[in-house]
């Protein structure tokens, strides 16, 4: 099981472009499992998970009902599908469609607060509504971490501006910089844990 915590990235309007740069800057090895949602529609193959192996250093697949959350992997959120998770398996949901999207950034950042509280990384990409605020705010009550791609940097800055506003004191960086900083977060919560005492 992944103590260290887990990864959730939400995007929408201009997210492939913001997901394969922000892919692509994970080393091999990167600690954390990753969880990508991005906002399609409903016949959407399983074309964006390929496109985001092709740039990764990772191994990077859709997500699969009942599939468990492995360390150092990328998951894809399907098309038409919530993602939920607790510690150890993701499910699929195919509840009425939040914020007019499903999967919804919002449901799934909800889903890994509760799952892995304080170890939860939220990061909110480019898009062109307000998907992600309200699961980012339940990330930072439940003591996670807030990252923001700082809007003058997004394709679409309506996400990211709506995702500050609800969590003023997340890291907002540019998106060549969120990367490195996962990485950064990431290395320090696996140190804490290696040591004798401590916890995520």
């Amino acid at each position: 099981m992944p103590e260290a915590g887990i990864v959730v990235v939400g995007a929408s309007w201009g997210g492939l472009q913001a997901l394969t740069t922000l892919v692509g800057a994970l080393p091999a090895g990167f600690p954390l499992p990753t969880v990508f949602i991005q906002h399609r529609s409903r016949e959407s193959t399983g074309a964006l998970a390929q496109l985001l192996q092709d740039a990764s250093h990772l191994p990077v697949c859709e997500v699969e009902d009942k599939a468990p959350v492995v360390a150092g992997h990328v998951y894809v959120a399907p098309a038409d599908y919530h993602l939920l998770m607790d510690r150890e398996h993701f499910s699929l949901s195919t509840d009425a469609p939040f914020r007019y999207s499903r999967p919804s950034i919002d449901v799934t950042f909800e889903s890994a607060s509760l799952a892995y509280g304080a170890g939860t990384i939220g990061v909110v990409l480019t898009g062109a509504n307000a998907d992600g605020s309200e699961g980012l705010r339940l990330i930072v009550n439940r003591k996670g971490t807030a990252v923001i791609q700082d809007p003058t940097s997004a394709e679409s800055p309506t996400m990211p501006r709506a995702a500050v506003a609800a969590v003023p004191e997340a890291t907002v960086l540019r998106l060549e910089q969120i990367g490195s900083y996962l990485v950064k977060v990431a290395s320090e919560r696996t140190a804490k844990i290696a040591r004798p005492g401590s916890r995520a």
